[in-house]
């Protein structure tokens, strides 16, 4: 028979981190980033700013903070989601990052290749004139497309 004392120990952790965990994903609005509602991007306080670019931007009626910032295919949508849930979480609970926010090197691709995706047509007659140059990252240019100022 097992330890009667370890085993009432292991169930108060378990229910103390499922605790934890639950009043937090509640507290955190956590179903939220489930979804496509640019809104979640804007429950922590620091990416109003981004939100509000957003609203203003051009690609409002096209496009949700989603569509270009994370992959397309599954899983890999949910799996970016979650790798940036969990570092946004930390760093914002932390406070080390940089204001005004910055992309990171990873998320800046996912972006850039959603970019090409949708306006694929367009790159491709724009790269075609600039004959074998490097290509440019869309942003060079279009820096604030997403989020105007």
């Amino acid at each position: 028979m097992p330890n009667q004392g370890g085993v009432l120990l292991l169930a108060a952790l378990v229910g103390v981190a499922a605790g934890t965990g639950g009043f937090t994903f509640w507290y955190g609005r956590g179903a939220s980033y489930l979804t496509n509602d640019p809104a979640a991007c804007a429950n922590c306080h620091i990416m109003q700013s981004q939100y509000d670019g957003w609203l203003r931007s051009s690609h409002r009626a096209a496009a949700t903070c989603n569509d270009c910032h994370t992959p397309h295919a599954l899983p890999f949508k949910y799996v970016t989601k979650a790798r940036n849930g969990l570092w946004h979480s930390i760093a914002f609970t932390t406070g080390r990052f940089p204001e005004p926010i910055r992309i990171k090197r990873g998320n800046l691709s996912v972006t850039e290749r959603r970019c090409r995706e949708c306006h694929d047509t367009t790159v491709q007659m724009i790269e075609g004139v600039a004959g074998a140059r490097e290509p440019r990252a869309c942003i060079t240019c279009h820096g604030e497309v997403g989020h105007a100022r």
